[in-house]
Protein backbone atom coordinates (compact mmCIF):
# COMPACT_ATOMS: atom_id res chain seq x y z
CA UNK A 1 0.00 0.00 0.00
CA UNK A 2 2.83 2.18 0.91
CA UNK A 3 4.77 1.70 -2.48
CA UNK A 4 1.32 2.42 -4.19
CA UNK A 5 1.20 5.99 -2.14
CA UNK A 6 5.01 6.65 -2.87
CA UNK A 7 4.24 6.32 -6.76
CA UNK A 8 1.12 8.50 -6.69
CA UNK A 9 2.87 10.98 -4.67
CA UNK A 10 6.13 10.85 -7.32
CA UNK A 11 3.41 11.21 -10.23
CA UNK A 12 1.93 14.13 -8.55
CA UNK A 13 4.88 16.41 -7.48
CA UNK A 14 6.00 15.68 -11.42
CA UNK A 15 2.49 17.06 -12.62
CA UNK A 16 2.94 19.41 -10.86
CA UNK A 17 6.70 20.57 -11.22
CA UNK A 18 5.60 20.23 -15.18
CA UNK A 19 2.82 22.44 -14.54
CA UNK A 20 5.42 25.29 -13.50
CA UNK A 21 7.31 24.97 -16.38
CA UNK A 22 4.72 25.30 -18.69
CA UNK A 23 3.51 28.59 -16.68
CA UNK A 24 7.38 29.40 -16.72
CA UNK A 25 7.46 29.07 -20.31
CA UNK A 26 3.79 31.29 -20.50
CA UNK A 27 5.43 34.15 -18.24
CA UNK A 28 8.44 34.70 -20.59
CA UNK A 29 7.71 33.78 -23.98
CA UNK A 30 3.69 34.91 -24.47
CA UNK A 31 4.05 38.74 -25.44
CA UNK A 32 0.32 39.11 -24.14
CA UNK A 33 -0.05 40.53 -20.30
CA UNK A 34 -2.80 38.52 -19.63
CA UNK A 35 -1.54 35.34 -20.76
CA UNK A 36 1.55 36.53 -18.80
CA UNK A 37 -1.00 37.39 -15.82
CA UNK A 38 -2.32 33.70 -15.97
CA UNK A 39 0.78 31.98 -16.69
CA UNK A 40 1.96 33.40 -13.13
CA UNK A 41 -1.09 32.65 -11.11
CA UNK A 42 -0.61 28.65 -11.95
CA UNK A 43 2.86 29.22 -11.39
CA UNK A 44 2.34 30.40 -8.07
CA UNK A 45 -0.38 27.63 -7.48
CA UNK A 46 2.12 24.93 -8.65
CA UNK A 47 4.35 26.11 -5.65
CA UNK A 48 1.06 26.39 -3.10
CA UNK A 49 0.41 22.87 -3.66
CA UNK A 50 4.05 21.41 -3.72
CA UNK A 51 4.41 23.14 -0.46
CA UNK A 52 1.09 21.61 1.10
CA UNK A 53 1.93 18.25 -0.19
CA UNK A 54 5.63 18.34 1.25
CA UNK A 55 3.79 18.95 4.66
CA UNK A 56 1.34 16.12 4.32
CA UNK A 57 2.33 12.46 5.97
CA UNK A 58 1.84 8.70 4.21
CA UNK A 59 0.51 6.62 7.05
CA UNK A 60 0.29 2.98 6.46
CA UNK A 61 -3.33 2.68 8.77
CA UNK A 62 -5.24 5.73 6.49
CA UNK A 63 -4.94 9.40 6.52
CA UNK A 64 -2.82 11.60 8.41
CA UNK A 65 -4.59 13.40 11.22
CA UNK A 66 -4.71 17.05 11.58
CA UNK A 67 -2.98 19.44 13.47
CA UNK A 68 -5.44 19.61 16.13
CA UNK A 69 -5.71 18.05 19.85
CA UNK A 70 -8.94 17.01 20.59
CA UNK A 71 -7.67 16.45 24.71
CA UNK A 72 -4.87 17.23 26.00
CA UNK A 73 -2.25 13.97 25.91
CA UNK A 74 -1.80 12.41 29.23
CA UNK A 75 1.08 10.94 28.38
CA UNK A 76 4.29 11.43 26.18
CA UNK A 77 3.65 8.46 24.22
CA UNK A 78 0.22 9.93 23.30
CA UNK A 79 1.91 13.26 22.42
CA UNK A 80 4.62 11.38 20.55
CA UNK A 81 2.32 9.39 17.99
CA UNK A 82 0.41 12.63 17.55
CA UNK A 83 3.46 14.39 15.86
CA UNK A 84 4.01 11.53 13.89
CA UNK A 85 0.68 10.83 12.60
CA UNK A 86 -0.54 14.60 12.40
CA UNK A 87 -0.08 16.93 8.95
CA UNK A 88 2.62 19.55 9.25
CA UNK A 89 0.90 22.88 10.30
CA UNK A 90 3.63 25.22 9.81
CA UNK A 91 3.24 24.94 5.87
CA UNK A 92 -0.13 25.02 5.71
CA UNK A 93 0.43 28.79 7.48
CA UNK A 94 3.11 30.07 5.04
CA UNK A 95 1.03 29.06 2.35
CA UNK A 96 -2.54 30.81 3.67
CA UNK A 97 -0.18 33.63 4.07
CA UNK A 98 1.20 33.09 0.33
CA UNK A 99 -2.09 32.99 -1.12
CA UNK A 100 -3.12 36.03 0.94
CA UNK A 101 0.10 38.03 -0.31
CA UNK A 102 -0.03 36.28 -4.34
CA UNK A 103 -3.68 37.63 -4.07
CA UNK A 104 -2.92 41.27 -3.31
CA UNK A 105 -0.22 41.08 -6.14
CA UNK A 106 -1.96 39.53 -8.36
CA UNK A 107 -4.70 42.58 -8.00
CA UNK A 108 -2.24 44.96 -8.40
CA UNK A 109 -0.30 43.72 -12.03
CA UNK A 110 -4.49 43.09 -13.24
CA UNK A 111 -4.49 46.89 -12.44
CA UNK A 112 -1.35 47.60 -14.14
CA UNK A 113 -2.22 45.44 -16.93
CA UNK A 114 -5.37 47.67 -17.20
CA UNK A 115 -3.75 50.91 -17.29
CA UNK A 116 -1.32 49.73 -19.96
CA UNK A 117 -4.39 48.88 -21.89
CA UNK A 118 -6.11 51.94 -21.86
CA UNK A 119 -2.87 53.65 -22.69
CA UNK A 120 -1.88 51.26 -25.91
CA UNK A 121 -5.64 50.02 -26.29
CA UNK A 122 -4.27 46.48 -26.62
CA UNK A 123 -2.16 44.22 -23.87
CA UNK A 124 0.52 42.74 -26.08
CA UNK A 125 3.86 44.15 -25.10
CA UNK A 126 5.56 44.47 -28.29
CA UNK A 127 3.43 47.61 -29.33
CA UNK A 128 5.34 49.10 -26.81
CA UNK A 129 8.63 47.90 -27.33
CA UNK A 130 7.63 49.56 -31.30
CA UNK A 131 6.59 52.94 -30.01
CA UNK A 132 9.73 52.94 -27.78
CA UNK A 133 11.79 52.68 -31.17
CA UNK A 134 9.87 55.01 -33.28
CA UNK A 135 10.75 57.19 -30.31
CA UNK A 136 14.42 57.24 -30.60
CA UNK A 137 14.49 57.47 -34.07
CA UNK A 138 12.55 60.83 -34.40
Amino acid sequence: MSEILQAIFTIVVTIFITNMGIALYGVFSRPSLIKKTISLVLFTDSINIIAISIGFRVLEEGYPKPPILPKIPETPAELEYFVQVSVDPLLQALVLTAIVIGFAINMFIIGLVKIYYRHYGTTDIRVSLEEGKHEKNN
